[in-house]
């Protein structure tokens, strides 16, 4: 992966947080997902799976709240970090579960970074081999 390469990825997301939309806007499905950069079939899905509970107008249209959005960008990043559905339907389910539910969430969370933590290290180690490879075919290795 190009510096280049890093550095869209990055700015993808940078532009999640900066997309979030003012207290009191809604958004079309379709807004959305080019905000998110979630496709609308996987925003349906999402909801047809209990992750999202989105309103809607009288004409049956979604309307996206600030709260939907951030759930989406929270779900998306969960996600990267390769935490199953299964594990946010437990996770929202928790959430729906108030306040009592705060020290299990916790929990979860921290169990899930101690697995991100080790998956980073496993990774740094595995690119480490990667660019040693490299260098030996002659090749540049990036900082």
């Amino acid at each position: 992966m190009t510096a280049s390469v890093v550095e869209a990825a990055l700015d993808r997301l940078r532009r999640q947080d900066m997309a979030v939309p003012e207290p009191g806007a809604t958004m079309t499905i379709a807004e959305v997902a080019e905000r998110t950069g979630v496709s609308a079939h996987t925003l349906r899905y999402y909801e047809r799976i209990g992750l999202l509970d989105v309103a809607r107008d009288a004409a049956g249209h979604r309307l996206y709240t600030r709260d939907d959005y951030a759930r989406v960008v929270f779900l998306n990043r969960l996600r990267m970090t390769g935490m199953s559905i299964r594990e946010l339907q437990r996770y929202i389910t928790l959430v729906a579960g108030g306040e009592e539910t705060v020290p299990e969430r916790l929990r979860m969370l921290l169990k899930h970074r101690d697995a991100v933590r080790a998956q980073i290290e496993e990774l740094v180690f595995a690119l480490e081999t990667i660019e040693f490879k490299i260098a030996t075919y002659g090749g540049h290795t990036q900082p």
